[in-house]
C-alpha cells in the first residue's frame, strides 16, 4: 500500500507543475515590474571639449532613441549659430560656417520613451590661426574677356600647402574644355585651357578658401567667386618680318595693318617670339626709358601685351618706318588710325603671337601662361 500512496503522490505532483506553466507560458511575482527604457542618447560632433576644430568642419548633433525638443548652439557672444533639425527630429546641424578662435556652446534638451529627457550640453573650440591670408580673383564678375584669359588667384603670402588649396578650387564652363592649374610661384595658381577658350563660352569659378590650412599655421580668408563670358574669337598674327600685324576674328581675317617691330641687331630692344595676351588698354600711356633717352613720352591707343614693357600703340614719329623697316625699342608701332581702330577692337585676353623673331620671350614677365607648354604647365600643378 505505501508504494501506491507514492506514486499518486508523485502523479499529483506533476500535474499541479503541468497546471501552473500553462497560464501565460511563465510565472510572475506581484513583486515584479517593466524594466525602465533607456534614455536617449546624444552625440556630438565635434566631441565636447575638442579644440583647433576647422571653423568649416561638419558640426552637428544627433540623438539615438528619441528626438529633440530644443537644440541651440551659440558663439560667445551668445548669438545664435544658423543650423536645420532633420524632418525626424534626430539630427542638428550648423548651416553657417564658424569663426577662427572662437569658443561654441550646446544647450537643449532630447526626449525619449516614456517621457525621459536627457540635456544637450558641451562646447567646442576652433582654431586660431597665426595669420589669414588675403586672395585675389580675375577675372572679376560679369566682364567678357578674351580666348586666351586665364584664371588667376593670387594671395597675400606665400601658400606652403599648395595641393590643399587647390582641392578647394572649382572651374565649371558651358561647354566642356580641358584645363589645369598651374602653381607661376608660391603666391599665385593660375588656371588655364590647353587650347584658347572656346568663343563664347561662360565660365563660373569657386575657390572655397575659407578654412582651408595652407601650411605653417596660415588660413583662408575667405571663398571667393567669380563669373564671367568669354567673347569671340580674335587672335592677332605679329610676323616681324612682315611688317605687318594680322587681325584674325573667328578664323577669317578682320584687319590688317602695317607695323613697325623691335630692332633686330640689338636683343634688348628686339620683338621676342611667343604668344603674349592683351593685358590692358589706355588711351593715352606715358613710357619711359632713361637708358635708350627717353622719359614721359607720351602714346596714344596704347595695347599693354606683357610687363616686360611690350605694347601695341600709336607712333607717329616713327611713321616713315612703319610696314617697312622694324626700328622700335621691342613695341609694334602702328600710325594712329590703324592704332586707334585696333585698340576698339581688341579685348582683355586676347591672344598675341609674335613669331619670326631671332629670340624668345623668357616664360618669366607677365602674363606669360602661353609662353610654356601643355606639358610644362601641367608639370607645374600641385596634383
Amino acid at each position: 500500500m505505501r508504494s501506491v500512496r507514492i506514486l499518486l503522490t508523485g502523479v499529483l505532483a506533476v500535474m499541479l507543475l503541468v497546471s501552473g506553466c500553462g497560464v501565460g507560458g511563465r510565472t510572475t511575482s506581484p513583486d515584479s515590474q517593466e524594466a525602465d527604457p533607456p534614455p536617449p542618447q546624444v552625440r556630438l560632433e565635434p566631441a565636447d571639449g575638442a579644440t583647433d576644430v576647422n571653423p568649416t568642419a561638419p558640426v552637428e548633433v544627433s540623438v539615438a532613441r528619441g528626438h529633440f525638443e530644443e537644440v541651440v548652439l551659440t558663439n560667445e557672444s551668445g548669438e545664435k549659430v544658423k543650423g536645420e533639425l532633420t524632418e525626424d527630429g534626430t539630427t542638428w546641424r550648423t548651416s553657417e560656417d564658424l569663426g577662427y578662435g572662437k569658443t561654441y556652446t550646446w544647450s537643449g534638451s532630447a526626449v525619449g520613451a516614456g517621457d525621459t529627457t536627457v540635456p544637450v550640453r558641451g562646447s567646442f573650440t576652433t582654431v586660431q590661426p597665426k595669420e589669414v591670408v588675403r586672395a585675389t580673383i580675375t577675372p572679376v564678375d560679369d566682364v567678357t574677356r578674351g580666348i586666351a584669359i586665364p584664371i588667376s588667384i593670387k594671395f597675400d603670402a606665400p601658400v606652403e600647402n599648395k595641393a590643399a588649396v587647390q582641392r578647394a578650387l572649382e572651374v565649371e564652363t558651358s561647354e566642356p574644355v580641358t584645363g589645369s592649374w598651374a602653381w607661376l610661384h608660391d603666391k599665385q595658381v593660375d588656371w588655364r585651357p590647353k587650347e584658347y577658350w572656346p568663343a563664347h563660352t561662360e565660365v563660373s569659378v569657386r575657390a572655397n578658401l575659407y578654412g582651408v590650412n595652407y601650411g605653417d599655421g596660415e588660413y583662408g580668408k575667405a571663398d571667393l567667386t567669380t563669373e564671367f563670358t568669354i567673347g569671340r574669337a580674335q587672335i592677332v598674327k605679329a610676323d616681324v618680318d612682315s611688317h605687318r600685324i594680322v587681325v584674325m576674328r573667328n578664323g577669317e581675317q578682320f584687319a590688317s595693318y602695317p607695323a613697325s617691330y623691335g630692332r633686330p641687331g640689338n636683343p634688348e630692344l628686339h620683338t621676342h617670339n611667343g604668344t603674349y595676351i592683351v593685358m590692358a588698354k589706355h588711351p593715352v600711356e606715358i613710357m619711359d626709358n632713361p637708358e635708350y633717352g627717353y622719359t614721359d613720352v607720351k602714346k596714344k591707343w596704347a595695347v599693354r601685351i606683357s610687363n616686360h614693357g611690350e605694347f601695341i600703340h600709336e607712333n607717329e614719329e616713327n611713321r616713315a618706318n612703319i610696314g617697312r623697316r622694324n626700328t622700335s625699342h621691342g613695341c609694334i608701332n602702328l600710325t594712329n588710325a590703324d592704332a586707334k581702330e585696333y585698340f576698339h577692337s581688341a579685348l582683355i585676353g586676347d591672344p598675341v603671337e609674335v613669331t619670326g623673331s631671332s629670340t624668345d620671350m623668357p616664360p618669366r614677365y607677365a602674363v606669360y601662361d602661353w609662353m610654356l607648354s601643355w606639358q610644362q604647365w601641367k608639370s607645374m600643378s600641385a596634383l
